[in-house]
Order: structure tokens, then sequence, then C-alpha cells
């Protein structure tokens, strides 16, 4: 899918940070906030707040923001939204230099990041976004006397964003998670990613000065930098909620530590996902030339540095499968640390039992090998794991399978992933229907010929899935949908009009 379309650009990152409690150092670049306030900075900088500082104002402002109707949280999104497209010049050069990123694919993704501004401020301003239910008294409700009870949704409070490394506009400091949890009325405190602390700084102080135009409370806008900050982040009593798109490793530490708390909160994760692909005989046979080219296509854009790369795609004959293919090709990943781990987790699967290497393009200097495993439904019915390790870079296991009943008993053993892909013939392919239904058990979005790696931004979207895909495989972090995740409910009962929110008033 084109990368400059807005709305319609691939949409998930990979932050690749350790835990903390690993032992592993902080990664280049990545500056911890100190725990007591500085006095100042170097040579008459502005001293760096201390994260009980950047927390305290965030509960301040979410004091303030709580009352805030949709129409004024709207044109807070809008304003980020012009001012970020004014910045354009300025913002694209540094994420050139800071990510490798090309400067068409960046200009793109600035344009999805403001398309998702407004989008959440168009549905706020509709009344989309709205989640009331009233129910009037009732003297002869079946189950007795129902009192007049009116049902709404409020602000979580302040949240907690992790930046991604992949995406450093729409899934970083002004990217989706802040975009719902600034429709939903929270002040957000984003914990940059070390891959792009200049353009995160950038873009902070871009969309910090544009909320003080359009009169926002102050600090509704913060962020943060290093692994200590964030971990400390998630366990402080002021944080009501946590956004994180990245590795499944740093996910779960960090949602172990949202729940260990003495006041547990929601950790929305969106972490691991292989996204198998099921190509059915009948679609190989009517389609084939055209699934192996936009495999190959899928595969290797964005040298496969999207969680919604096909990493697994089964194939009733490898062989032809394989020899259909195009030349393959791929750009350089973000960072050497991304390209370390990329080469280490392909080496550990290619070394498993049962597992080849297929095909190999060797990478340009600074640039990866695009690789191809091989192997069989029978050797993942012996070992499960296959289908589920995620190798974060243009690389993708072909399994082999002889009958449907074989790509069934291998996936028996399979726990979530964001999408699941049927490459069929027509709809009246019976296989196809067969395993889109066995699909969606798995996955959070299903497809039918079409790929994966297209995440457009809208109400039907649906970004998350079953374990290991993410946290929380009722909510989305991508589609307006995403605002639901931080405002929670809250009935009024028997309460006077004038009491209360104005939604909830009968006119």
């Amino acid at each position: 899918m084109s990368t400059d379309i807005p709305g319609a650009l691939p949409a998930e990152g990979r932050p690749g940070t350790v835990p903390p409690s690993s032992g592993a150092p902080l990664p280049r670049g990545s500056a911890a906030i100190p725990s007591t306030p500085s006095t100042g900075g170097p040579g008459g900088a502005p001293a760096v707040p201390s994260l009980d500082t950047v927390m305290d104002r965030a509960r301040a402002a979410a004091d303030e923001a709580r009352s805030a109707g949709p129409a004024v949280r709207a044109r807070w999104l809008l304003a980020v939204a012009d001012a970020l497209d004014a910045a354009a010049g300025t913002l694209v050069p540094v994420a050139c230099t800071e990510t490798r990123l090309p400067e068409g694919r960046l200009s793109g993704e600035l344009r999805r990041t403001t398309f998702q501004l407004r989008l959440f401020a168009e549905r706020l301003h509709s009344g989309a976004l709205d989640d009331v239910h009233i129910d009037h008294a009732d003297p002869d409700w079946p189950m007795g006397a129902r009192p007049d009870i009116r049902r709404t949704t409020v602000p979580l409070g302040p949240v907690l964003v992790f930046a991604a490394s992949n995406f450093p506009f729409a899934f970083s400091v002004l990217g989706g998670d802040t975009a719902s949890a600034l429709a939903a009325g929270c002040p957000v405190v984003v914990k940059a990613h070390p891959g792009h602390p200049e353009l995160s700084r950038l873009t902070a102080a871009v969309g910090r000065e544009a909320l003080a135009d359009a009169g926002a409370p102050a600090h509704l806008l913060q962020i943060i930098e290093g692994e200590r900050a964030g971990a400390d982040a998630v366990q402080d009593r002021r944080t009501k909620a946590v956004g994180f798109t990245g590795s499944t490793r740093g996910g779960r530490h960090l949602f172990d530590l949202a729940a260990a708390r003495p006041d547990p909160i929601p950790f929305y994760g969106e972490l691991g996902s292989t996204n198998p692909v099921v190509v059915t005989p009948a679609g190989w046979a009517e389609r084939g030339e055209e699934i192996a080219t936009g495999f190959a296509g899928s595969c290797t854009l964005g040298s496969g540095q999207f969680c919604t790369q096909p990493g697994v795609v089964f194939v009733p004959d490898a062989d032809a499968f394989l020899a259909a293919l195009p030349s393959l090709s791929a750009g350089p990943m973000l960072n050497e640390r991304i390209g370390t781990a990329y080469t280490d987790a392909l080496d550990a699967l290619a070394a498993r039992d049962g597992v080849e290497v297929a095909r190999r393009v060797p990478g340009e200097e600074g640039q990866p090998d695009v690789v191809l495993l091989r192997t069989t439904a029978d050797a993942v019915r012996n070992d499960p794991a296959l289908i589920t390790t995620e190798v974060f870079g243009p690389a993708s296991l072909v399994v082999a399978y002889r009958s449907p009943e074989e790509v069934e008993e291998a996936l028996a053993e399979f726990e979530g992933t964001l999408t699941g892909t049927v490459q069929a013939a027509g709809a009246d392919d019976a296989v196809g229907l067969r395993m889109l239904d066995l699909l969606a058990r798995y996955a959070g979005r299903v497809i039918w010929n079409e790929w994966p790696t297209g995440v457009t931004v809208s109400d039907a979207q649906q970004h998350g899935g079953p374990w290991p895909a993410s946290t929380a495989p009722t909510t989305t972090s991508v589609g307006t949908a995403a605002i639901r995740r931080f405002r929670r409910p809250v009935a009024f009962q028997n309460v006077p009009g004038a009491a209360l929110p104005p939604e909830l008033r009968d006119r």
C-alpha cells in the first residue's frame, strides 16, 4: 500500500527496548530523568524536571481537562494537526537523520498522523464518539420500579504512552495513543523512544505550543526519557493508564509492573505478532503470480519492520511458491541495535529442527539480508513455537502443507496475532472460507485476498488481538474506537438535571 495516502499507512512499531530489570545497559542516546529536580542544565540550558514534577503537572492538567467538552477537545486536536503540518519542513529532515527512513515515507507518515488527529476531532464534533445511555424512571419495569439512570463516560486521568521506534510520527509523541488519549480528555506523558530523541523533543515542543495557543490546560502534553523513568512512571500512583507499542518482552515487563501496583491500572500493550497467511490450493492455482508478488512486497515493506509483516505463510506447494517470487530487497534497518536483534532472531529460528534457509538475498552495505525460511506443517506440529516466534525484519517462514487439516492441526496451539490473512480464489473457495473462520479465532483482523501491512485509520479498524498480539484483546490501538481505552463509564442515578453532565440532560 502506498505510504503517501493519509490514513492508509502501515501503523505499527517496535521500540525494542530491554526492561531495566534485565541488567542490560541503557541504549545509546537514552537519558534518564533525574529522580530529584535539577537546578539547571549545562550552559544555562533549561532544567529537566523530575518525574515527580512531571506527574504532579499531569495530575493538575487532568483536574482541569476532565470538564472539557467534545468541542473543546476537538479544538485541541485540530490545533496540533495544523501545527504539525506547518512544522513538516523542520520535523521531517530530523526524522530522516535519526531513523534512516526516506523522506517520502516520513512525509506520508506525518500526513497520516495529522489525518488521525483531525478524524478524532471530526468525530468528537459529530457526537460519534459519545457513549451515552439514558433510562428514564419506569414504575412498571418488569423487575420492579426502575429509577432514572443515565450513563456516560469520563476521562481516566494521566495516560503514559511509550513511543515506538519505526513510526516516529504515527506511533510516537503525537501518534495514535496520544491522539486517542487527548481526544478522551486525558493528559499525556510520553516516554520518548531513544531511536529518535531529537525528533521527539521537537515534536513535543510543537504540540505543547499548539495546545497552549488553543487554550488547553498547561502541561497537557509532556515527555520523559530513559528506561528507568518509563518504568517508574508505570508505577507512579498518578498514572491511570498506559499505552505501549513494542516488543513482547518489554511489554510484558511493564504490564507486570502495572498489574503489581497497589492500585492496578489498565495496560494497553500492542506486542508481538507473526500474522499468518494461508494460501489455498484454489487460490494458488488461480492467482499464484499475484499472490507471490503481493507477498514479496508485504514481507519486505519498510524492511519488514512492521508488526503486521506476514511472518508465516502456509502454502500448498512450497517449491512453486518460492520459484514464483520476484526479486527481494530491503532498505536499511532503523538502527544497528534493531539490525543486530533481527540477525540474532533469524539465526535462532533457522537453527531449529525442521527449518532450513530457502532463500537468502544479501543486502547491500548497511542493509539487511532478506531471508525466507522453509519448514513443514509436520514440523510445526512438533514445535508450535516455529510459527509464534517473531523475527522483526525482512524474513518470513514458509510452511508447506498437504491438506487443510494439516493447517488446522498446525494452528491448534497458536495463541494470538494482530492479523490473519487468507489468499484464496473467489468467494466460493470453500477452503478459504474455512481458513477465514479458523484465523478469526486467533486474530484481531482477518483479511481476504489483500495483505496485512496496510492499517488504515477508521471507525471500524481493529488493531489488537489475543495474547501476545496485545494485552487487552477487547480494545484497539488504531482507529476512533481507541478512545474507549481512556474513558470509563459512570452512571448517574436520580440526579437533578442541573447537576448532570451536559450530554445527559434532557433536551
